[in-house]
C-alpha cells in the first residue's frame, strides 16, 4: 500500500513538471504562431531567409566534415600510444573546451587567430601583405572545430578502447600493416560511433549562436538564430523573426528525427578482459606520426587556453572584482544560475521518478506507456525550440505587459533550466535506475517509503550524482549568453553579458579579465560533469 501511494506521488509530480515544460515552450510558440503570420509567411521564403538557411547548413556541413576528419587521426594517435607522456593530461585538455563558455572560447581564438594575434604576427613577418581575418566563414569553421573536435576525440577514443585487447594481439601475430589494422579492426570501432558523432556535432553547429554572433562578420557570414535575435533586438521586425523562428523549429526537428533514425552502437565484444597492449603503435614511423599528430591536436586547442590565462592574468583583475559593475554581474548570474540548476534537477527528478514508477506498474496501460515515452524525451524538448526562439516567443508575449527588462530574470534562468535539463537527466536517469534495481525490494520489504526512505537509503546514494548534475548545470547557466542575449540591459547585466559588452566596446583587456575569471569559475563546475558525461553521450 506505501509502495503503490508512491508510485502514485511520484507520477503525478511527474505529470506536473512535464506539463509544466510543455506550458512553457507551448506559451512561446503560440507567442510566434498568432503574431501577424501573414507577414511571417511572406518573410518565409524572401531571398534572404533563404540564403540564412543555405549559411546554416553549409557552415554545419563544413565544421563537422572538418571536426571529424581531424578528430579521427587524433583519437587513433591517442588509442595508439597509451604510453606517450602525459597522456591522460591530454584527454583531459580534450574535455576542456565542452566546459568553457563559448564567449571564453571565442576571445581565446581571437587572441590567436584576429588581426593582432599571434598567427597574423606570423604571417606578417613571413611577408604577407594581407592578414588573415578570423571574421565570417573562416572564423566560424575554426571555432567549431576548436570547441568539437575534442568532443569527437573523446567519443571516438572511448570507442577505440572498447575494442577487445585479443583483436590487437590476433592483428599483431597476423603481421597486419597500419592500412589493414585500421581497415580490419580500428575502422569497424569508428563506424559504429561515426553517425552518431556526426549527427550531434552538426547538430550543434546548426544551432550555434554565439560564436556565430561574435565571429560572423555580418548578415553573409549569418545563421538562423542570430538572425532572429538581429530581427528583434536590432531592427524589431517581428514578422521576421516569427518566420526564422519557424524555420529554425522545422530545421531542428527534422535533425533530431533523422538523429532518431540513426543506428545505435553494437555491444562490445566478448573479451577475456587481459590489459590491451598495442604493439602496431611501437614502430619508429608510427610513433613520430602519433606524436606529430597529438602535438598539432594540443597546439590547436591549447594555445587559444593559454592565450585566454595569459589574457585574464596580466589584466588588472582585482579591480575588475572591485567594480559595481562585476558585482552585479555576478550576483544576477548567481542567482540565475542556483535557480536553474535547481529547478533542472527538481524537474529532472519527478521525471525520472515517474518513469520508474511506470515501469514497475504491472498493468501499465496504453496512456501510461505513451506517457512514459513523453516524459523520456520531454526532457530534450529545447533542442526542438532553442533558447533564443523560446527568448523570442516570450519576447512577444511579454511586450503588451509593459518593459520586459523586468520579467529578464525568470526568463532566463527558465530558458536555462530547460537547456540544462537533457544533461542533467543524461547524469541522473543511470544512478536512479541502478540504484532503484539495487534496493528497491528490499526497501519495500522493509516499509521504508516517502521521507525516511529518502534520507535513510536514496539520499546517501544519490546525492553525489546529483551534486555533479546540480554543478554541470550551474556552469551551463553562468557561461551561457544565448538566452541573455535578447534581454540584456543596463539593469540586467550577467558575466557572459559583461564580456560581451566590453567586447562591444573596445575595451579587450577589461574583457579579457572578465572572460578569464567566467572560464575558471564555469571550469571548476564544470569538472565533474563533463568527463563522466562525454563517454555515454552517444550510444
Amino acid at each position: 500500500m506505501i509502495e503503490r501511494r508512491d508510485s502514485r506521488r511520484f507520477i503525478y509530480s511527474g505529470a506536473v513538471a512535464f506539463a509544466a515544460v510543455l506550458l512553457f515552450m507551448g506559451l512561446a510558440v503560440a507567442a510566434l504562431l498568432s503574431f501577424d503570420t501573414g507577414a511571417a509567411s511572406a518573410a518565409l521564403f524572401d531571398a534572404y531567409t533563404v540564403r540564412i538557411l543555405r549559411f546554416t547548413l553549409w557552415q554545419a556541413t563544413l565544421s563537422t566534415v572538418f571536426s571529424i576528419v581531424l578528430g579521427l587521426p587524433v583519437a587513433l594517435a591517442l588509442a595508439r600510444q597509451r604510453d606517450f607522456p602525459g597522456r591522460i593530461w591530454i584527454i583531459r585538455l580534450m574535455a576542456v573546451p565542452m566546459g568553457l563558455p563559448v564567449i571564453v572560447g571565442a576571445l581565446g581564438l581571437i587572441a590567436i587567430w584576429g588581426r593582432q594575434g599571434i598567427f597574423n604576427m606570423l604571417l606578417l613577418s613571413a611577408g604577407a601583405e594581407q592578414p588573415f581575418s578570423i571574421y565570417g566563414l573562416s572564423g566560424i569553421l575554426i571555432a567549431h572545430v576548436f570547441f568539437n573536435l575534442p568532443l569527437a576525440v573523446r567519443f571516438f577514443l572511448a570507442g577505440l578502447e572498447r575494442v577487445p585487447g585479443e583483436y590487437w594481439r590476433m592483428g599483431a601475430s597476423l603481421g597486419l600493416g597500419p592500412v589493414s589494422t585500421f581497415r580490419f579492426i580500428e575502422w569497424p570501432a569508428v563506424a559504429r560511433l561515426l553517425s552518431g558523432v556526426a549527427g550531434l556535432i552538426f547538430m550543434l553547429c546548426a544551432t550555434s549562436f554565439t560564436l556565430v554572433l561574435l565571429l560572423g562578420g555580418g548578415p553573409a557570414a549569418t545563421t538562423i538564430e542570430v538572425a532572429i535575435y538581429q530581427a528583434l533586438r536590432f531592427d524589431f521586425d517581428p514578422p521576421r523573426a516569427i518566420a526564422l523562428a519557424l524555420m529554425q523549429i522545422v530545421m531542428t526537428g527534422i535533425l533530431l528525427a533523422l538523429l532518431a533514425l540513426l543506428p545505435s552502437a553494437d555491444a562490445e565484444a566478448q573479451t577475456q578482459g587481459r590489459a590491451v597492449k598495442r604493439l602496431d603503435g611501437e614502430a619508429l614511423g608510427s610513433r613520430l606520426w602519433d606524436g606529430g599528430v597529438i602535438l598539432l591536436a594540443l597546439i590547436l586547442v591549447g594555445l587559444p587556453l593559454v592565450a585566454v590565462a595569459a589574457s585574464g592574468v596580466s589584466a588588472d583583475l582585482l579591480r575588475l572584482l572591485s567594480t559595481p559593475s562585476f558585482r552585479q554581474a555576478a550576483m544576477t548570474s548567481l542567482l540565475i544560475a542556483l535557480i536553474s540548476a535547481s529547478l533542472a534537477l527538481a524537474v529532472s527528478v519527478a521525471l525520472i521518478r515517474a518513469r520508474q514508477a511506470i515501469a514497475m506498474h504491472r498493468q501499465a496501460g496504453p496512456v501510461l506507456r505513451t506517457f512514459f515515452t513523453a516524459m523520456g524525451t520531454g526532457s530534450s524538448l529545447v533542442l526542438l525550440v532553442p533558447p533564443v526562439v523560446l527568448g523570442s516567443g516570450w519576447f512577444l508575449l511579454l511586450r503588451s505587459f509593459g518593459d520586459v527588462a523586468f520579467f529578464a530574470p525568470a526568463l532566463v534562468a527558465a530558458i536555462n533550466m530547460l537547456m540544462a535539463l537533457p544533461f542533467v537527466m543524461r547524469v541522473l536517469e543511470p544512478a536512479f535506475i541502478t540504484h532503484q534495481a539495487r534496493s528497491g525490494r528490499l526497501s519495500a520489504s522493509l516499509g521504508l517509503a516517502g521521507f525516511s526512505r529518502f534520507r535513510l537509503v536514496d539520499w546517501p546514494v544519490l546525492w553525489r550524482p546529483a551534486a555533479m548534475a546540480f554543478s554541470f548545470a550551474m556552469a551551463l547557466s553562468l557561461g551561457d549568453l544565448g538566452a541573455v542575449a535578447l534581454f540584456g540591459s543596463e539593469s540586467f547585466v550577467t558575466l557572459p553579458w559583461l564580456v560581451y559588452s566590453n567586447m562591444g566596446s573596445y575595451r579587450t583587456n577589461d574583457a579579457a579579465g572578465y572572460a578569464f575569471i567566467l572560464g575558471v569559475i564555469c571550469l571548476v563546475l564544470a569538472a565533474g560533469g563533463v568527463s563522466r558525461q562525454s563517454s555515454k553521450a552517444v550510444a
